[in-house]
């Protein structure tokens, strides 16, 4: 080791132990001797030998830090591995400091560092632990000491529980009674947390009932007890995050960790059930769940009639649900689960299953469940129930599913003890199973009985469902609920049917709708081997669900609940693969609601189909399948008919002027005579033609264009996200846009009119989300072919018309240019530009000059996707594109393009600037250009490629340009010269170019389009270019250049 560092360390230990250094030059002086440790530069014999000084000097302030610094570096050095007998001389050394009040914390921080020593880096040995664990015992209060110090004393009893048990375990009584010292009376929530976990590291390190604990068991409960319910008041202003659940359930858990607490928690417990005090409730019965289970039901046997009768309490007396503000009930009565209740039936369901006969037999020998039941003829209409007969109708609902779900056994005597009543309070009979149910249901219908029915209907399929083993789910088949079931199955479905028909005159029984259709869709979704309706019954089932869903979509609830019925049946089909009940389900269902996106019914709303269908059909693959089918068949025969308005014009203008009586055929005139007097009557009638015409086509036409985008937007937001997800996105997506541009190239001409806007943007949209979902050789393939397509477009150039060509150049000089893009032209390019905007980086792109060269003309024309497109481009290509052509040379090229011959880009000025104005013609410059010019810059920004810094000086240039236009008034409307007017909307156009730099957009140029984005471009964006931007806008004369950077 050379001299240089042992220099640097004692200025370090010197700098630590002194009195003068601040907790930020203490914390840099460990750090860099703990370097030296962790590199070798510096062995810790050396470093112990040099501190020998500061660790045995008799100044207690330079002592103290002296043990500290040395405790610091050893937290420092847990991984680096130590020899046996460094690890023995230190833990011997923090082990007698312990009893040095003085240097406390040092020690304290040393043993806690050494106990916490990983097996294979050198740790303390058994008799050494016990050596600091008897040290502890005998010197430290800890419940005199700060907050900082009791804390690293709890978390080494916790460290020695934890790894070291063997070395405690003969300190017996000594180490108990210690424990319960040490914790008593504290109140920090830090310190709270190592007490709980240290509590019930105690009781696995004595397990046994007599022994060390069960001395303490009651004086460790009583210190327990205090803390119950957990009422948290830390100051949030603290830096450590502690939050009440996490003590709670710690204190639980401790409560829980022996049975030797049992006598004293439980009759706890249920004390403080009884509390007015909700979140004591709350906390009550969610600790007597964890610690029934915990403690055996032999000794909770004695609590169960107590614990029933808490129980009846928090679920019929003082429930606390509370009823929707919705009109719609959501479980056919309207309540929101209270969590006092949600724990309250999580507590039932662990007694029954734990004490199933003993506890069974409480609840169906309960008085006041057997009179409400009773009382179910004086209560027959919904309406007439008042909100508390309801809240006990949904508590003993609720407490007789629990009841069945806990196993067969108990399903059986549930059924056998309650089952008959109901159906008697329905009149319902086996005998008459077969018959029409309450042919003429009214409100005197037993909603009661047939709430608690359809309840005990899902708690069995409950018990199907969840039955882990297919030999005990056949054994439930032969249970006698499930005989009781079936006889009564039938007759069920009947009244079920019968409801809903009611429901069709009476639109306001929302509950007993809710019971209908939730009992039908129970009753089609039970596994086959248990209750097995008819196929006859299953399909009406289907049938019914299926025409509300068609039909009855004006009445909001029985709808919602029949899609939410056909989901779950459908789930259930996919899931258990009933080859009959799968069948008949896509026969009646499948067929029906997918033939709903072609349909052309406009009664029913465009929404609500989608939502049937998606809804439905994202349950199976194979339902989506034939989603995916109908809606390109149907999105493309709309696309079909709004594009080729005109495409048979002759024949229907002959059609027309023969029907108007303005033509008549001459057998006996030469075919060459009757076209020409057509084409006279039609320039002559041609205003009366146009406007039958239109009347003819406009409707159907906006019809489709209006509905069009709805079927677009769900392709996008729906159908391809959820192929993304299951698969299957790479086909699906390459299929739709094949599609579409072969739609594109079969359409000559088109026209679109009011929505024609809306239709574009959706189409563009469904595109671009296609492309992110193919795959590079699919990608590939769609880009040929839209290329393919954009050649038929009326502006394409020849191959001879490539970028930077004088001829090309001659095309694009302004005022040259087309008058703006053709209906047909626009859809072709954007469409194309849609696709350049989605490709991956590796995708490979045929003939990138020609690419280059057709967004570029489009551009010129305003067409804002080109510009997008062509940033994207910038953005994505490879440094070396091919053997012939680089990124570099792209950019170049497109630079000193024609578009920008104003503004020499990329050319050095004599200010070191990227941008040289050379008598700059502002008024001569396209404002469509700068606006390209700013997605490029976007591309190019996101990528972090240097030329940034040219485009941005271009606009920066346009902004600040003393060109003499006279005193420009940003608001003066009678401004005159147009030239002048021209100048102003240039430089807006290049601050909106800011704009479009700085912001992130949707539409392109994002992650979900595959772009390359470089980490915080936008701040080294900002700290680049703003004191340039600062020190331009300072130096500028023109009022209006300042006004538009402002």
């Amino acid at each position: 080791m050379g001299g240089t560092p042992t220099i640097q360390y004692v200025i370090h230990i010197e700098s630590y132990v002194s009195s003068s250094s601040s907790e930020a030059q203490q914390a840099a002086s460990v750090d860099a001797i703990a370097v030296l440790l962790k590199n070798d530069l510096l062995s810790l014999e050396t470093l112990v030998r040099e501190m020998e000084m500061y660790l045995t000097t008799t100044d207690n302030i330079i002592r103290s830090r002296g043990i500290l610094l040395l405790g610091e570096l050893l937290m420092q050095l847990m991984s680096k591995p130590l020899g046996d007998t460094a690890i023995s001389s230190l833990i011997e050394f923090f082990t007698e400091r312990l009893a040095d009040w003085k240097a406390l914390h040092g020690a304290l921080v040393g043993c806690l560092a050494l106990l916490r020593r990983k097996t294979g880096t050198g740790m303390i040995n058994r008799s050494q632990a016990k050596a600091v664990a008897e040290s502890y015992l005998k010197t430290l209060q800890v419940q005199s000491l700060g907050q900082q110090d009791r804390k690293l004393c709890l978390q080494i009893l916790e460290c020695l529980l934890d790894r070291y048990r063997d070395a405690l375990f003969s300190l017996g009584d000594d180490l108990v009674y210690g424990i319960c010292e040490a914790i008593d009376g504290e109140k920090d929530p830090q310190c709270l947390m190592l007490i709980f976990h240290i509590v019930e590291l105690l009781a696995q390190l004595f397990p046994e009932a007599s022994g060390p604990l069960e001395n303490f068991a009651g004086d460790l409960f009583e210190i327990l007890e205090c803390y119950f319910p957990i009422h948290f008041t830390h100051p949030k202003s603290d830096d450590v995050d502690m939050k009440r659940g996490e003590l709670s359930r710690a204190l639980m858990l401790a409560f829980a960790s022996t049975p030797l607490y049992e006598p004293s928690v439980i009759p706890l417990l249920l004390d403080k059930l009884s509390s007015s005090l909700p979140s004591a409730k709350v906390e009550s019965l969610k600790y007597l769940s964890y610690c029934t289970l915990k403690y055996g039901g032999d000794r909770m046997e004695k609590y169960t009639k107590s614990l029933w009768s808490a129980l009846k309490d928090a679920l019929f007396t003082c429930p606390q649900s509370t009823l929707s503000e919705d009109s719609d009930p959501i479980d056919g009565l309207g309540f929101h689960e209270s969590e006092i209740m949600t724990h309250a039936l999580e507590l039932l369901q662990v007694l029954v299953r734990q004490h199933n006969d003993s506890f069974l037999s409480l609840i169906l020998g309960d008085g006041d469940i057997s009179t409400f039941l009773n009382s179910f003829c004086q209560f027959d209409d919904f309406n007439s129930l008042s909100t508390q007969y309801k809240q006990r109708l949904h508590a003993v609902g609720h407490v007789l599913s629990v009841c069945i779900k806990a196993s067969g056994s108990s399903c059986n005597k549930v059924f056998e003890s309650f089952f008959p009543r109901l159906v008697d309070a329905l009149r319902l009979s086996v005998e008459n199973s077969h018959g029409i149910v309450h042919s003429a249901l009214d409100a005197n219908f037993n909603f009661g009985a047939l709430y608690l029915c359809v309840e005990l209907l899902a708690a069995c399929r409950q018990l199907v469902v969840s039955s882990d083993e297919v030999a005990s789910a056949h054994d439930l088949a032969r249970d006698s609920w499930c005989q009781i079931l079936c006889s009564f199955c039938t007759s069920l479905c009947n009244a079920f049917f019968c409801l809903i028909r009611a429901s069709c005159v009476e639109s306001t029984w929302n509950a007993y709708v809710y019971a209908a259709v939730k009992g039908l869709e129970i009753l089609a979704t039970f596994p086959g081997s248990f209750i097995s309706v008819s196929k006859l019954m299953y399909e009406n089932i289907l049938l019914t669900l299926t025409s509300i869903i068609e039909s009855d979509f004006n009445k909001k609830f029985l709808w919602k609940a029949a899609l939410k019925a056909l989901v779950e049946i459908s789930l259930f089909v996919n899931k258990y693969h009933e080859d009959e009940k799968a069948a008949s389900f896509n026969s009646i269902v499948k067929q029906k609601i997918v033939s709903l996106i072609s349909s052309d019914d406009l009664s029913m709303p465009q929404s609500l189909k989608l939502e049937a269908i998606f809804d439905i059909g994202l349950t199976g693959k194979s339902f989506m399948h034939s989603v995916v089918s109908e809606l390109e068949k149907t999105i493309s025969a709309n696309l079909s008919e709004i594009l080729v308005k005109f495409a048979s014009v002759l024949p229907v203008m002959f059609v027309l002027l023969q029907y108007f009586g303005l033509f008549r055929i001459d057998l006996g005139v030469c075919f060459h005579e009757i076209l020409l007097q057509l084409t006279k009557l039609v320039i002559k009638h041609f205003p009366l033609f146009l406007n039958r015409f239109l009347l003819l086509q406009v409707h159907g036409d906006q019809r489709l264009a209006g509905l069009t985008p709805g079927l677009l937007e769900c392709y996008s937001n729906k159908v391809l996200p959820w192929f993304h997800g299951n698969g299957g996105a790479d086909e699906v997506s390459l299929s739709f846009a094949i599609n579409i541009f072969t739609k594109m190239e079969n359409n000559s001409s088109l026209s679109l009119e009011a929505k024609g806007k809306e239709l574009l943007g959706a189409t563009m949209a469904a595109m671009k989300q296609a492309m992110t979902g193919c795959s590079v050789e699919s990608q590939e393939k769609v880009l040929q072919k839209a290329i393919d397509v954009m050649e038929t477009s009326s502006f394409f150039l020849s191959n001879d018309l490539i970028l930077g060509t004088d001829l090309f150049n001659k095309k694009t000089q302004l005022g040259q240019t087309s008058e703006g893009l053709s209906c047909r032209d626009e859809w072709i390019t954007s469409l194309f530009a849609s696709v350049v905007i989605a490709l991956r980086p590796q995708t490979q792109i045929p003939n990138i000059r020609l690419l280059l060269q057709l967004l570029a003309m489009t551009l010129l024309e305003g067409h804002i996707p080109s510009a997008q497109a062509l940033g994207s481009l910038v953005n994505k290509l490879p440094l070396n594109i091919s053997e012939d052509c680089s990124l570099e040379e792209l950019i170049d090229t497109l630079f000193k393009n024609v578009m920008w011959h104003n503004i020499s880009i990329g050319k050095e000025g004599n200010d070191g600037g990227a941008v040289a104005m050379s008598n700059p013609r502002l008024n001569s410059l396209n404002s469509h250009a700068v606006i390209g010019l700013a997605w490029i810059g976007k591309g190019l920004l996101m990528r972090g490629h240097e030329k940034l810094k040219d485009v941005t000086m271009t606009f920066l240039s346009c902004l600040v340009s003393n060109e003499d236009q006279g005193n420009l008034l940003p608001f003066n409307d009678q401004m005159k010269d147009p030239a002048e007017h021209k100048v102003l909307c240039l430089r807006k156009s290049a601050a909106d170019a800011f704009h479009i730099l700085m912001s992130d957009s949707d539409a392109c140029l994002n992650r979900n389009y595959h772009a390359i984005v470089r980490p915080l471009y936008k701040q080294r964006f900002f700290n680049i270019m703003m004191p340039m931007f600062l020190s331009a806008i300072v130096k500028c004369d023109s009022s209006t250049s300042r006004y538009v950077s402002i």
